[in-house]
């Protein structure tokens, strides 16, 4: 076996598409194809289910996928560590945008302080495909609140907390309500909000729970409907509605105002957790999760 058909294999096999894959290694779908058949000859067992163009692991492509992750993950660290680890040192951080743009500028300058010459590859996935992707070996660190993980992560994976995020109920200062210290409850519920149809955080089609608002207890009326943030943002900063924001948006745009509800008897907080696979996490990375 050849670590290059390795590499070319686990590819093929996230993508199920030899062109494609060929597209992302800017090789021919000949080449990998070759590449393929070489690897199913050195095995002497065929890892690919081909239907017409279609290809797809059969169970032994399975089996040898996570072999092919190991031994590419070694052989990578091993010619890092001969060559020097700063020339190697590369990270995919698999996240929502909301956690990115929450925790990833954190996270970078850790990363920078650790190996000041290491790249950091920003995927944007929900938080079920993050998982997926970090347990497939297609990623090397995973941000996801703890209600992702459930009762148990997949096999293989190891979680850090990282911090939480708290919902705010946020208005622009030339809301109506802006210049208000506390307002009650009944009197936020006569005004628009802007709402998610998705969760921000696993992409899951919610309605009025989208974004933590407890609709149930607390019936809004919501005018805007909108999955892009930053628009949701904007609606709320020219003063158009009202929106139940992360915490860190209001700190980091000044002309949005937290309003404080004090009879409102429910909060959101979300836990937020760095997952990532400590069997194949090379030296630099498990000592950045022992610095976190």
């Amino acid at each position: 076996m050849d670590i290059a058909d390795l590499r070319s294999f686990l590819v093929i096999a996230r993508h199920a598409n030899l062109r494609a894959a060929a597209d992302e290694l800017h090789q021919t779908p000949s080449a990998l194809s070759k590449a393929v058949k070489r690897l199913e000859a050195s095995l002497a067992t065929p890892v690919f289910d081909r239907i017409g163009k279609a290809i797809r692991l059969n169970a032994a492509g399975e089996r040898l996928r996570e072999r092919a992750l190991a031994l590419v993950t070694l052989a990578e660290q091993t010619e890092a560590e001969f060559r020097g680890v700063s020339l190697r040192s590369h990270c995919r951080l698999l996240a929502p945008a909301v956690l990115q743009w929450g925790f990833g500028a954190a996270l970078a300058a850790r990363l920078s302080e650790r190996q000041p010459q290491a790249s950091l590859n920003f995927v944007t996935l929900f938080e079920d495909a993050a998982l997926a992707a970090l347990a497939r070996g297609e990623g090397d660190l995973a941000l996801v609140t703890g209600v992702a993980l459930g009762a148990a992560l997949p096999t293989g994976l190891a979680t850090k907390p990282l911090g939480e995020i708290r919902m705010q109920l946020a208005a622009g200062r030339s809301h109506a309500l802006a210049e208000r210290s506390t307002v009650p409850t009944a009197e936020v519920l006569q005004h628009d909000f802007a709402c998610p149809q998705h969760s921000m955080f696993c992409g899951l089609e919610r309605g009025s729970r989208a974004d933590g608002w407890r609709d149930d207890r607390l019936p809004r009326r919501i005018r805007f409907w909108l999955d892009d943030l930053q628009l949701l943002i904007s609606l709320v900063r020219s003063g158009q509605a009202l929106a139940y924001l992360p915490d860190f948006a209001l700190a980091q745009h000044g002309d949005l105002v937290r309003l404080t509800v004090p009879d409102c008897p429910y909060e959101c907080v979300e836990q937020v957790h760095l997952v990532w696979r400590p069997a194949t996490a090379s030296g630099w990375l498990a000592g950045l999760m022992a610095m976190l």
